[in-house]
């Protein structure tokens, strides 16, 4: 008689795959209730941390690990209150209170800005722990919860000012040319700012052009934060050499024979813009379509571009004109009048009567009366005739006296061989501007002390 083999495998199958099922579900079905209780948590518990981490059985470093802050970076809303950044952190009640008041100790509240960054640590259990926030350019806030209390402290950026040499020729814009060579393109403003009264920057700069600059640059924890003054600035147009060096302590711009650069006008009325139509007796009006007389200089620009007037006077109007929209009119010294047309507004306060400095912005550009497009139209009348605005011919302001101009030149030839050497250290009053703030002073509280280096 023969015995029959019973095949288990089958059973085992049948058997392994509800159970195996089972458990999955209850897996899914923890964890999905462990998301929940996250989910509604009021607690803004951190996010897992970018790093492995161990268990630890209990041992005698315990209470370290108990200590350990996860940080979690935010940044300040458009509006939002120091009251609302501590109830977003996990605060109620008298802790907001007290951790605003805290804060207040080391910071004006009114200073604080959209965009300032601060970060939150959390212990373990989601208690807020401490809490850092930075003002940009200024230093740190540093806070630390002991029980009921905040301990806070204030840490200042460490400030330097090093001297930094550049040179390079213009291959495009005179922005990128800067960043091509290596400096921050901000200084081509400055470099705007200097020469406005010799050069036209929408309509003299050529490529091929080169240019030297000796400038500060303003380091916060030895990161870039600004360009302080420009001391040296030489730029070979055409085949003109414009210099410019600050001289004295009230940081007049000089040339190289000890002459102001600053004269009774500005080149243009806009800092940086291009010019779209010339001085003409007989030109096609793109609106009228006809040819008649165009008594000043077009400057195309976008909307809104703010408007200088080129010279120090007092405002004769401010409104409406059929063709030439909303136009100021400015009467300065020696018979001379100015006249900004097609603006898009005023600026605040600008009336009849008033008196304006020279670079003070007097409107802004629009595309108002026979305009085709959003620019400025810029006209000079002398005694009582329409001149070209771009021949206009500038006074200077009187020269450094006679018995100053020897230490004047050895100043500049200082300034001339460290920009052609690149070696600011050979200078020798330039190097007193390498400074560093050394101060514990709060913002607001009290200004910050410089101690040379």
């Amino acid at each position: 008689m023969q015995s029959k083999r019973v095949h288990l495998g089958p059973y085992l199958l049948r058997l392994a795959l509800p159970l195996g099922l089972g458990l999955l579900a209850a897996g899914l079905f923890s964890t999905t209730r462990s998301l929940e209780a996250y989910n509604r948590s009021p607690y803004p518990l951190p996010p897992t941390p970018r790093f492995n981490e161990r268990a630890a059985l209990p041992t005698e470093t315990s209470s370290l690990i108990d200590q350990a802050r996860i940080p979690v970076e935010f940044k300040l809303l458009r509006g939002e209150t120091v009251t609302q950044v501590f109830q977003k952190l996990g605060l109620e009640g008298h802790e907001v209170r007290q951790a605003a008041n805290a804060l207040a100790e080391r910071v004006d509240l009114r200073d604080l800005k959209a965009g300032n960054q601060y970060s939150a640590f959390f212990n373990p259990d989601a208690t807020l722990a401490s809490f850092e926030l930075t003002l940009a350019g200024s230093g740190r806030v540093e806070m630390t919860r002991r029980g009921e209390a905040w301990e806070s402290d204030w840490q200042p950026f460490e400030r330097k000012v090093e001297i930094r040499g550049l040179k390079g020729t213009l291959s495009g814009s005179l922005e990128s040319s800067i960043r091509g060579a290596g400096g921050p393109s901000t200084l081509a403003y400055r470099m705007a700012d200097i020469f406005q009264w010799d050069l036209d920057f929408a309509r003299d700069l050529q490529r091929g052009d080169r240019f030297e600059v000796l400038y500060e640059e303003i380091l916060l924890d030895g990161e870039f934060h600004a360009i302080g003054n420009v001391l040296a600035l030489v730029y070979q147009n055409k085949e003109r050499l414009h210099e410019a060096y600050r001289y004295g302590e009230t940081g007049v711009y000089y040339d190289g024979e000890g002459r102001p650069l600053e004269k009774m006008f500005l080149r243009s009325p806009l800092r940086y813009s291009r010019v779209t139509s010339m001085f003409s007796k007989r030109r096609f009006h793109p609106v009228l379509k006809e040819y008649r007389p165009h008594y000043g200089v077009d400057y195309g620009a976008p909307l809104g571009t703010p408007v200088q007037v080129t010279a120090s006077g007092t405002v004769v109007s401010a409104g409406w004109d059929r063709g030439g929209g909303n136009v100021v009119k400015v009467k300065h010294n020696g018979g001379y009048v100015t006249a900004y047309l097609h603006l898009s507004r005023f600026a605040p306060g600008l009336r009849a009567g008033a008196r304006v400095r020279q670079g003070d912005i007097v409107a802004f550009t629009g595309a108002t009366g026979l305009a085709s497009g959003p620019h400025l139209d810029y006209r000079v009348k002398y005694r009582e005739q329409w001149i070209d605005p771009l021949s206009l011919k500038s006074v200077r302001d009187e020269p450094i006296p006679s018995h100053k101009l020897a230490s004047f030149r050895a100043y500049r030839d200082g300034l001339r061989a460290a920009i052609a050497n690149g070696a600011p250290e050979t200078l020798g009053l330039p190097r007193r501007l390498d400074t560093q703030l050394a101060t514990n002073d709060t913002p607001g509280k009290s200004a910050g002390t410089a101690t040379a280096r």
